[in-house]
C-alpha cells in the first residue's frame, strides 16, 4: 500500500491527507524506489477520472470544449509534472549539440526555454485534437485507456535503458526498478488494454512500444542516457500516440 500511495503522490497533484511521511524517511524512500509498478494502476485513476469529467461536461458542452477542457483537467491533475519534463528535455536537446553535459546542464536550469515552450505547445495541440477526434463510441474508453498505455511506457522505460545521472528521483526508481516492477506493469496494462480495447487495445500498446524504444534510443544519443525529465517526455509523446492509435483504431474497439 505504502509504495501505491507513493506513486499515487508523485504521479498525481491530488493530496493524499493521511500520507504524512516525506521523502527523507527511509520508508518513504523504499516505498518510492518500489512504487514503479503501480504506475499504469495510477495511470488507471487518472483515466477513470478523466472518463467522469468528460462524461459530465459532454452532457451540456460541445465536443470541442470539452475535449479542451479535458486537456486541462488532465495538466491540473498530474500538476504539469510530465510537461515540465518535456520542456526540460526539449530546451536541454536544443543546447546538447556541444556535447552531454551542457545538456544536462540546461536541463537543470530554472525556468523554460523557447523550444520547451514550442514542444509543449505542439503537444498540447496534438493531445487537444486526438480527444476531440476519439468517436463516440470509444470515447469514454480511450480516456481510460491512454494514460494506463503512458505509465506503462516510462516503467519500460525506466527498467530497459541506463539512466545517466548520478543523482536524482529518476536514479531512486532506476536503484528500485527491479525486473518485477517491469512484469506487474506489463501485465496490469496488457490486462486492461484486452478487457477495455480487445485487438485494438493491445495494438495501441504495441504501437506505442515501438514509440518508446525509438524515444530511448534518440534521447540516448542527443544526451547521453535518459532521465527523469525525459521519462515525463516519453509519458507524454505516449499520451499522444496511444490517443492517436485509439482514433484510428476506434471502429475495432471491443
Amino acid at each position: 500500500m505504502g509504495s501505491f500511495l507513493a506513486a499515487f503522490r508523485f504521479l498525481t497533484n491530488i493530496p493524499v491527507p493521511w500520507l504524512k511521511e516525506d521523502w527523507q524517511g527511509e520508508k518513504s524512500h523504499l516505498d518510492f524506489a518500489r512504487s514503479l509498478g503501480f504506475y499504469p494502476l495510477v495511470g488507471l485513476m487518472v483515466g477513470l477520472m478523466l472518463a467522469v469529467l468528460g462524461w459530465v461536461f459532454s452532457l451540456f458542452l460541445p465536443d470541442v470544449l470539452t475535449a479542451a477542457l479535458l486537456t486541462v483537467s488532465l495538466v491540473v491533475i498530474t500538476g504539469g509534472l510530465h510537461l515540465d519534463g518535456l520542456t526540460d528535455t526539449f530546451d536541454g536537446i536544443a543546447a546538447g549539440h556541444k556535447s552531454f553535459e551542457r545538456a544536462q546542464e540546461v536541463m537543470h536550469l530554472p525556468g523554460v526555454g523557447a523550444i520547451g515552450v514550442l514542444a509543449a505547445i505542439c503537444l498540447l495541440l496534438l493531445k487537444f485534437a486526438a480527444i476531440v477526434s476519439l468517436p463516440s463510441g470509444s470515447f469514454i474508453t480511450g480516456l481510460i485507456l491512454f494514460p494506463v498505455i503512458s505509465r506503462w511506457a516510462m516503467v519500460y522505460a525506466v527498467v530497459c535503458y541506463p539512466y545517466v545521472r548520478s543523482q536524482g528521483l529518476g536514479k531512486e526508481l532506476k536503484g528500485g526498478s527491479a525486473k518485477a516492477s517491469l512484469w506487474l506493469a506489463t501485465i496490469f496494462c496488457l490486462a486492461v488494454c484486452v478487457i477495455l480495447g480487445g485487438w485494438a487495445g493491445l495494438l495501441a500498446m504495441f504501437g506505442s512500444w515501438l514509440l518508446v524504444m525509438y524515444l530511448a534510443s534518440f534521447f540516448r544519443r542527443r544526451l547521453g542516457g535518459l532521465n527523469g525529465d525525459t521519462y515525463g517526455s516519453i509519458n507524454e509523446f505516449t499520451e499522444v500516440a496511444a490517443l492517436i492509435f485509439i482514433v484510428a483504431l476506434s471502429g475495432y474497439f471491443s
